[in-house]
Order: structure tokens, then sequence, then C-alpha cells
């Protein structure tokens, strides 16, 4: 395995906002020599990236073949879009390194939790965008995200919002014009790509109604939707184990753990036909 750590800079950026990158070693023994990556943005209410929603989760995708990379970006009090354009910075040097690294930019998964899975279904529904190309000095887009994995998400500024979210993703510049914007299910558009989605039913954080406007809106461009809806669990379960749970055992929630064993399958049939 290799690590390695990059600053991720963009206007706006907090000095502390970096990718970290973990890429399986190049081996003469072995003959597949591209990878699929997961591309993780951990949750934390745009308030903190979550421990618990890195590493834990970086591991799963990596033991299934995957390079990750974990994404650390900039929160409150920095606001949008600076942690949007802090995402594509880092897709941009994964990109660019992407023949050295051995990294198939065909099939780049975007994973996020909570508040992280409103930054990479953001990045899922803005891929194309003009103003995102002129940022990161581009005549086209990046590359087309292959898919998304979104656990328990945070999707709209809305009646069922997680607050919190986008009061600090949003700061000084929380306004109508800028909520909508930055509601994903009013971003969706016939290209956005297809996504594996999980919530529990009790979620008592993030309304589970934020999964479901997000697959009415995919369903309405006719795009491909995993859904799991678990009747028991809180929120911020991470992978469900003991792997991500904190101290006096929150997070272990073992009717909820089978998430990552259908994200393997669903991944596997589309990383690597």
């Amino acid at each position: 395995m290799q690590r390695k750590e990059y600053p991720v800079q963009v206007e706006g950026s907090m000095p502390y906002a970096k990718m970290v990158v973990y890429l399986w070693e190049e081996s003469e023994e072995i003959g597949l020599k591209k990878r699929p990556l997961v591309f993780i943005c951990p949750g934390g209410g745009y308030e903190m990236t979550s421990d618990r929603e890195a590493d834990p989760i970086a591991s799963q995708f990596f033991a299934m073949g995957c390079d990750t990379a974990i994404l650390r970006n900039s929160v409150a009090p920095a606001e949008y879009p600076t942690a949007l354009l802090e995402a594509y910075a880092a897709l941009k040097l994964i990109v660019g390194n992407a023949e050295e690294w051995g990294v198939d930019t065909g099939k780049i998964f975007l994973q996020g939790s909570s508040a992280g899975g409103h930054l990479a279904a953001h990045v899922g529904v803005t891929w194309k965008e003009k103003w995102i190309c002129e940022k990161l000095g581009l005549t086209g887009p990046l590359f087309r995200p292959a898919g998304m994995i979104l656990c328990y998400p945070v999707i709209t500024s809305g009646e069922f919002a997680h607050r919190g979210s986008f009061v600090a993703l949003l700061g000084k510049h929380y306004t109508d014009e800028n909520l909508a914007l930055t509601s994903i299910e009013k971003q969706v558009s016939a290209d956005t790509p297809e996504a594996f989605i999980w919530h529990t039913y009790t979620d008592d954080c993030v309304p589970v109604e934020n999964s479901f406007l997000l697959i009415e809106a995919l369903k309405k461009y006719g795009i491909p939707a995993e859904f799991h809806m678990y009747p028991q669990g809180g929120h911020g379960l991470s992978t469900c184990d003991r792997l991500s749970a904190m101290d006096g055992g929150y997070g272990v929630q073992e009717e909820c753990q089978s998430w990552v064993g259908l994200a393997r399958t669903w991944l596997e049939m589309r990383a690597w036909k």
C-alpha cells in the first residue's frame, strides 16, 4: 500500500484542507494495472470532517481492490463554493496522476456520508458546469463520475433539511438563491451519475426524506438508483461496526452492516466490467 498526502488549496481554503490517497502497490505478480478509485467525502455538517467516516470507509473499498482518496475539505467558517472547488481540485490531481498511480479515470466513484454525501452528490450534479471548468482552468469537464455511493446523505435545503449543514455551508451567503443552488434534488439532470444510497428510517438528524427526494429526482431522468432503507439506526453509522464505533459503542448497528456487502456487489458490477 502507498499512502500519499497532498494539500488542496483554492480561493477561501483553510490551511488544513488536504487529500490523503491510498494506492495499491504496482506488482509484476498482479495482472491488474489500473484500478477504480473511490473518492471519499467524510461528513460532519460542514463544521468538521469525521474521522469515523474516513479511514474506516476507505479500508472497506481498498479491500475491494479499489484505490481510495479521502478529502479533508475546508469547513465553516469557509463558505460555498470552497469545499466543492476543493473536491474538484483534488480530483484534478487524481486525474493528472492517473497514469503514474494506476487509476482508471473512467471508473472514479464518488462516496460521501451525511454532509459529505451532499458534497459528493454536489460533484455528481455539477461535473459538466461551465463555471467549474473555468475555475479549474479546463476547456471541458475534468471527468465523468462513474457513480455515487451515498450514506445517509444531506440532500435537500427544503422542508426536510439538516438545517445546520446549510447554515455552515453558506454562512453569510445564506440566501434563497444559494439554498436552491445547493439543494441537490433541484440540480439533478440527465448527466447525473447513477447511485447507491442507504439510509435508516429512524435517522433523527438527517431525515430519510433526503434520500427519497434524491431518488425521486433521479427517477425523473431515468437514472438508476439502488436504495436500501434500514428500519432501525441513528445517524452517522459509517461502517456500522467496531471499526467506526465511538467510545461507549455508538455506531455499532448490526442490522445495517450489510450495506458494505451490498455496495460491493453494486460496485463490482460497474467497476470491474
